[in-house]
């Protein structure tokens, strides 16, 4: 019953995912262009944390694993174990040593228990006989030695120190009784909460894929939605791509006319720079001829015949001939000319053509919408289309009642758990019956250690030196008969310890390197998946025994492993391999209808025109304005000159430096009010043609630049604006074609991506199955971390005692002579002495 059932969920899951195959892109939210986030499945959190930490106690644990290391450091046996358990008998025969290799470790140890077993009670008999006959120490006489004191200072610490340890090996047994009986007692809540876990993921599955079938409305709607803006869409994707050779051509006409309306403005600069400088010139040349007059009339005074002044006038007279203009602006043509030229290729507007050319170009969404209007006349037939699958999905749903399915697996489940949970109370009684038993044993231990014990404390108050053998006091002798009691009990019990410690011992030791080992590292998984094991006819035996087909590549190491990273029961099933999805449902049939629809495409983009003949013109028509026949160099040379042969606020320094060499009077004034004449001259005159003399030097660089790779400049943008209106006009065809392919691509893009999300989803989300690995991980800690690690560290402990109860006989028996009361003693006859 149960392989059918989880037959019938994994084929519930499988349709599930086929379901989701033909209902494609659904509820979905859009983050980037042609891209959709279909959101995350509801998450469950499970309750259980199926990990367990020993605390202190697991310093004994791992005390016991080294242990046993030492007795069994071999390797796991697989090989060995496969054959037998594949029945393989002559195998076994040929590699029996092989096993007894394995086991020697425990064999050496369980054959000294067995001979401790055997051994210590016979030579318990033979030693209360050989005691009766007054032998071996049963005679009730003590020789008197030298070194007597000091033998029962050493009989005495080693037989504590031989109860210390009998007392740590009983202790930790002890510990260990305890701690399995109090790890039990959560064993109902670890178990209740897998099961719960369990039910978690049978409830919230059913939601789960509800939410994956409704995630198909959306991307139904992105899809819908798409092709209804087909024109925007479609058209800006082609925009886009023609953009790139269309935009750099339009920018370089429409650079162009900047340029005419700069070099207008630059040849206007020009003139009117070269206005101002004629006129400027012929008032400063006016002014200085002046101002040469006047200072030579100055000098012609008599004052400058003196001997000491007519050294000075002379220099002044001699320089006078500096005061003139060195640039002479009058020979430079003007640009009239060329000025009218440009206005008049100016009075073709070509920004203006060139922006109804951005426009034109601009509106290929409207022309791509306009021309695609029988895409939109057939939107209901796809939205019909898209509606079919939706009912396909549902039907397909409620064809395979995945909710009965889930509803009996959740009642069988109901049941199980109904059945452990009649077994707790009597997993408690036979646990309280087994910690009594353990109980005893230790009590057992713990009575020989109370003589022991007793009888060092009674022994060591109760002993007088002085006192002679036959004289000793009654607690002295007391604390020898307790002793003697405590060897006598441990020869009593030490065979039925040994006897508890051999057998717990050989099952726990062997579990836990044959069990709990192998899990840890795998190794167990191994040879549970290994081909033909469990069943000889089967490959691999679990998918055989849920889906009857034995080659697929199911093991139980791959199901655990998934399980255990919360994978989906989907994935970690492989329930693919029951459920042909390609068969049964084929997806390629809806998103061919739409691609046979988006393949009716045509888009004819000959109307747009980039630039007009006038604009064409116009651009020729400014290479032929004239701009690159003026005489630059004449412009740049008289620019480059100063406006005067000498800078005059020097020169007016000069002449009152030299003014002031002279001795005061009519003189001095004179020359300095010349000086101050010049500098005013300087900054009226001067500098305003100096500002002039930049503008007019600004513009003609300007234009000397322009002119000088026009027609190339020119030239260059008709050919781009030639090549990109081919491109538009014939050519476009490629790059519309490639568009709509993309385009078309982006649709189905929308059924892969919400395939793919689905598929992602049953594999990772829906139904995760970490309670199946939490039930196993329950398992190993029931098992190998309550029940066996407690189980080694209980014979572990107890052996310990029982082995330290050997040399606690001996030296419990030899210590008694030093405390009991003895019957004779050794008498030294006195002349005997004196002899």
């Amino acid at each position: 019953m149960f392989p059918i059932m989880m037959g019938r969920m994994g084929l519930v899951f499988a349709l599930l995912w086929g379901c989701t195959l033909c209902e494609m892109p659904s509820s979905v939210h859009q983050t980037a262009q042609g891209t959709l986030n279909f959101g995350d499945v509801p998450a469950v959190v499970y309750e259980t944390h199926a990990y367990y930490e020993p605390g202190p106690i697991g310093i004994l644990f791992h005390m016991v694993h080294a242990f046993l290391y030492v007795v069994q450091p071999n390797p796991f046996p697989r090989d060995l174990i496969t054959s037998v358990a594949q029945q393989r008998y002559g195998d076994v025969r040929q590699q029996y040593q092989k096993a007894i290799y394995y086991e020697l470790g425990f064999i050496i140890c369980a054959s000294l228990g067995i001979l401790f077993i055997l051994i210590v009670p016979v030579v318990g008999l033979f030693f209360c006989l050989c005691r009766c006959c007054d032998n071996c120490g049963g005679e009730m006489h003590q020789r008197q030695k030298k070194n007597a004191e000091c033998q029962r200072g050493c009989f005495v610490t080693f037989l504590f120190v031989t109860s210390v340890m009998i007392f740590a090996g009983v202790l930790c047994a002890y510990v260990a009784n305890q701690n399995l009986s109090s790890e039990l007692k959560g064993v109902r809540h670890l178990v209740n909460s897998n099961f719960r876990d369990l039910h978690m993921l049978l409830n919230h599955t059913p939601a789960q894929i509800e939410y994956m079938v409704s995630q198909y409305t959306i991307a139904r709607s992105k899809i819908v939605s798409d092709l209804d803006n087909i024109g925007p869409l479609l058209g800006n994707r082609i925009h886009e791509q023609l953009a790139k050779d269309v935009f750099p051509a339009l920018d370089g006409a429409l650079n162009m006319a900047g340029t005419m309306r700069e070099t207008k403005e630059s040849l206007e600069n020009v003139n009117s720079s070269l206005e101002v400088l004629r006129e400027a010139n012929k008032d400063l040349q006016q002014k200085l001829s002046n101002v040469q007059a006047n200072l030579r009339n100055t000098l012609n005074d008599p004052a400058c015949s003196a001997p000491n002044v007519s050294r000075t006038c002379s220099s002044i007279r001699n320089s006078l001939v500096q005061l003139s203009i060195n640039a002479n602006f009058n020979g430079l043509p003007d640009v009239n000319t060329q000025l009218s030229n440009v206005k008049k290729v100016l009075k073709t507007d070509l920004s203006n053509i060139v922006q109804k050319g951005y426009s034109m170009f601009n509106d290929t969404p409207n022309i791509v919408k306009n021309q695609t209007k029988s895409i939109i006349a057939a939107l209901p037939r796809v939205k019909t289309m898209l509606d079919s699958i939706g009912a396909n999905i549902t039907a397909l749903t409620k064809q395979y009642h995945i909710q009965n399915l889930l509803d009996n697996l959740a009642l069988n489940l109901s049941y199980s758990q109904s059945y452990v949970q009649d077994y707790f109370a009597l997993i408690d009684q036979y646990d309280f019956y087994r910690w009594l038993g353990c109980l005893v044993m230790c009590c057992l231990v713990a009575l020989i250690l109370a003589f022991n014990f007793l009888g060092i404390l009674c022994g060591y108050c109760g002993y007088d030196k002085h006192a002679s053998p036959t004289t000793r006091g009654c607690i002295s002798n007391t604390g020898g008969n307790l002793l003697m009691a405590g060897a006598g009990f441990s020869f009593i019990f030490s065979w039925l310890l040994m006897s508890i410690v051999v057998i717990t011992f050989t099952i726990g030791g062997n579990f836990e390197k044959l069990v709990c080992e192998p899990f840890h590292n795998k190794a167990l998984f191994k040879v549970i998946d290994t081909p033909y094991l469990i069943n000889p006819v089967w490959k691999n035996f679990l998918p055989g025994f849920l889906y009857q087909d034995p080659e697929i590549n199911l093991t139980f190491e791959s199901l655990y492993s998934e399980c255990k990273q919360n994978n989906g029961v989907y994935g970690a099933l492989q329930l693919e391999h029951i459920f042909n999805v390609s068969k049964f449902l084929n997806t390629s049939i809806y998103t061919k209808n739409v691609l046979d629809m988006l393949g009716n495409i045509n888009v004819n983009m000959s109307a747009v025109i980039l630039l007009e003949d006038a604009g064409r013109q116009n651009l020729i028509n400014f290479t032929q304005t004239g701009i690159g026949s003026i005489n630059y160099p004449a412009y740049l040379a008289e620019i480059n000159k100063g406006i005067t042969k000498v800078d005059l606020l020097s020169f007016a320094n000069d002449l009152e430096a030299q003014a002031d060499q002279l001795a005061k009077g009519a003189l001095e004034n004179a020359l300095k009010g010349h000086a101050s004449n010049i500098r005013s001259i300087h900054s009226q005159q001067v500098i305003p043609m100096e500002q002039a003399m930049r503008t007019l030097s600004q513009n003609i660089q300007f234009l000397q630049r322009t002119a000088s790779d026009l027609p190339t400049k020119v030239n260059d943008v008709l050919s781009s604006i030639a090549a990109a209106q081919y491109l538009v006009s014939q050519n476009a065809t490629y790059v519309i074609i490639q568009e709509t392919e993309n385009y078309m691509d982006v649709i189905v893009s929308y059924f892969i991506q919400y395939l793919n999300w689905v598929k992602n989803s049953l594999s990772f989300e829906v139904a995760t199955c970490k309670p199946i690995a939490n039930v196993v991980d329950t398992a190993d800690i029931f098992i190998c971390n309550f029940v066996v690690d407690s189980l080694n560290t209980f014979w572990f402990g107890l052996g310990c005692s029982t082995v330290f109860l050997i040399p606690s006989i001996v030296i419990s028996v030899k210590l008694a002579k030093f405390y009991r009361r003895m019957d004779t003693e050794d008498v030294y006859d006195d002349s005997l002495e004196n002899w």
